[in-house]
């Protein structure tokens, strides 16, 4: 199978036969597969009326299991945002009936943010939509090779922790 990628590669590779093109055989080809997969993930969320960076906070809240809360540092920690966008981020979907701000019984200076029925049910939704979209991207590889992609791309991102 021949794909844009090689045809960019057999056209550097022309241009520049003293380079190794490996990496951006992998590289390229990641990228692009990112493109799509982020379109997916957009079509996924907004039939559930939710936006990516939406769904990554409720995700994070939902994972947490029962009660489906989280102190704003958790959050900073599980979505990798400043401290400035999670406290904007969590008025919004506040705004919208999705997560409570809830004192922390632990903390008397401190909230904690929970998600609300409604927030349960849109990230639910909206994962299941996902996952299905995931899972047409990778119907065509057979369960044993998407175990090794799996495995390499793990290996892949060792580096970034």
């Amino acid at each position: 199978m021949h794909d844009e990628v090689d045809e960019l590669v057999d056209a550097w590779a022309r241009e520049r036969p003293d380079l190794d093109l490996g990496p951006v055989e992998v590289f390229s080809r990641i990228s692009r597969l990112s493109r799509h997969l982020d379109l997916a993930r957009r079509r996924a969320f907004a039939a559930h009326h939710i936006e990516p960076w939406e769904f990554d906070v409720l995700a994070a809240l939902r994972r947490a299991g029962a009660p489906y809360e989280l102190s704003p540092g958790r959050l900073l920690r599980e979505t990798l945002v400043t401290s400035g966008t999670m406290t904007n981020r969590v008025d919004r979907l506040n705004s919208r009936g999705l997560v409570d701000r809830l004192p922390d019984p632990n903390d008397r200076r401190g909230v904690l943010v929970r998600l609300t029925r409604e927030g349960k049910a849109a990230v639910d939704g909206a994962f299941e939509a996902l996952l299905t979209a995931e899972a047409e991207i990778v119907a065509g590889l057979p369960e044993e090779e998407r175990a090794r992609l799996a495995d390499l791309l793990r290996t892949l991102m060792g580096p970034f922790g």
